[in-house]
């Protein structure tokens, strides 16, 4: 390799993308982005508001272009593409009451199709009454991860990103038996088209544990929890999963909310913000 070539190299396991010279690029990179610019598709680590574009994804070592531009002119995206989405339920004291914590992870599974850009409409689909926020803590995955501990569990998790796991409250959970609107599993309940905004950035080297999540609906704050308070935390959530189900690099957990949550309706404009993330907005169209 010429020395003059400036080398990218993502960290996999906690650490922070450096690059190895050049006066014009920042030291180091904590946050990444995927965006759109001029119909093309690409990568880059965000300093402030100038993305820097690199070639490639973000699992190895990758070349920058050399090309940077300020974020206000390029549409985000989320900014990870996975093979599969998972989500979590009960993963906090403050959200579910007085049942009893679950005893281990309790993961569904959400479709692809379900994301959404930040920016990006969530829309009601035909029929829904009551759409609700839920912010969400997301890890993403950097490593084939298969049967491993929870303390190795760590050096697979590319990094963090925010997610709001919208729900419509009507047709989530029922039964057979149940009320006519109500559905046995939660495909739609959880995984219609939209109902997972993702984004705006993927942190890594993020030390979650000091960070705070937080929702706003038009400004107000709705939701607040550190992420300390987590019953089940990212390295245990990867290794339980792993044990059944292969997670691939790009793979996203949303991790469970916090507190309570409420309905959203056409117009409003709901925000997810996250320490050393980012905050993720998205209006609601009915």
């Amino acid at each position: 390799m010429k020395a003059t070539r400036r080398t990218f190299m993502a960290a996999v396991a906690g650490g922070v993308a450096t690059w190895s010279c050049g006066p014009s690029m920042p030291a180091e990179f904590t946050r990444f982005v995927r965006y759109e610019q001029g119909g093309e598709v690409s990568f880059g680590g965000l300093d402030g508001d100038t993305v820097y574009e690199i070639e490639g994804d973000l699992f190895g070592s990758r070349m920058p272009t050399g090309k940077s531009v300020p974020l206000g002119d390029v549409k985000l995206l989320y900014p990870i593409e996975p093979t599969k989405v998972l989500a979590l339920a009960g993963n906090y004291l403050s959200h579910i009451g007085d049942s009893e914590p679950p005893a281990y992870p309790e993961p569904f599974y959400k479709p692809i199709t379900c994301l959404q850009n930040p920016g990006g409409p969530i829309i009601y689909p035909e029929g829904a009454q009551d759409v609700h926020y839920e912010c969400e803590f997301v890890i993403v995955i950097g490593r084939k991860a298969k049967k491993i501990s929870v303390e190795d569990a760590p050096n697979y998790i590319l990094g963090y990103t925010a997610g709001n796991d919208v729900s419509e409250r009507n047709w989530q959970g029922g039964s057979i038996d149940g009320p006519e609107n109500k559905d046995m599993q939660w495909w739609r309940g959880k995984g219609a088209d939209t109902f997972g905004p993702m984004g705006p950035a993927i942190a890594v080297g993020l030390d979650y544990e000091e960070s705070k999540i937080q929702t706003r609906l038009n400004g107000e704050v709705r939701q607040e929890q550190m992420l300390s308070d987590l019953i089940h935390k990212p390295p245990e959530v990867v290794s339980f999963i792993s044990q059944a189900v292969t997670l691939l690099p790009g793979d996203v957990i949303f991790t469970g909310t916090p507190g309570e949550t409420k309905p959203m309706k056409a117009g409003d404009i709901v925000e997810v913000e996250i320490d050393g993330i980012g905050i993720l907005s998205n209006p609601v169209q009915g």
